[in-house]
């Protein structure tokens, strides 16, 4: 009995530290921000659809997860063949949608993510303040792309993979998920980590990213 009890805890925290790993996969190191990427004469500008393209986001608490989506307003990607030399996109903070939510409920999660709720302005990303967010491309190392990213007039350089796909004058860029943590760009709301509060109310650090760029040249 006391081996099999000893090889089930052993099972169990080859599988805990096997998820541990997998949450931890592309978490992003923020860093002073870097020169931007000069792109070559030959490069040939995409303009990115702001239609078609998008960013999934996903927030956390220990009772919850809530996701949503954030548009682009503009945005260009500068390529030579088929190699990524530079670019920058903008992003409207304003167009933050909740999409686990309805109603009144995501309405309300909104305007507070937004700071359009009375009282509540700069909890998190304070939009009347700064309306938008600005990723400025740095470099392409191999399927990794880093950039400049942002927030709040807080600028910090991110890394993280991404695939570029190509059909006629289109271009695809799509990220795997991703994670920032928030702080990082001094959002700090609800944490414990710079907050006395109750576990269950604290709201997590991480913010979970996914890109999907289209640009057509």
């Amino acid at each position: 009995m006391t081996r099999t009890f000893l090889k089930m805890t052993s099972l169990a925290a080859v599988i805990a530290i096997a998820v541990s790993c997998k949450d931890n996969q592309n978490e992003v190191d923020a860093t002073d921000a870097e020169t931007e990427a000069m792109a070559s004469e030959a490069a040939v500008t995409y303009n990115v659809d702001t239609e078609a393209s998008t960013i999934n986001w996903v927030g956390s608490k220990p009772t919850a997860d809530h996701t949503g989506t954030i548009a682009l307003s503009d945005g260009s990607v500068m390529v030579n063949g088929e190699t990524v030399e530079g670019g920058e996109f903008t992003v409207d903070m304003t167009s933050i949608k909740v999409t686990d939510l309805e109603g009144e409920s995501a309405m309300s999660l909104k305007s507070h993510l937004e700071g359009t709720a009375e009282g509540k302005q700069t909890d998190f990303f304070n939009t009347p303040e700064y309306p938008t967010a600005k990723f400025v491309v740095t470099g392409l190392n191999g399927n990794t792309l880093e950039g400049n990213l942002t927030l709040k007039d807080v600028t910090k350089n991110v890394s993280f993979p991404v695939t570029v796909s190509y059909d006629g004058d289109k271009m695809m860029l799509t990220s795997e998920e991703f994670t920032i943590d928030r702080t990082d760009w001094g959002i700090k709301y609800g944490s414990s980590n710079f907050t006395d509060i109750v576990a269950d109310k604290a709201i997590s650090d991480d913010i979970k990213l996914k890109v999907n760029l289209v640009a057509t040249k």
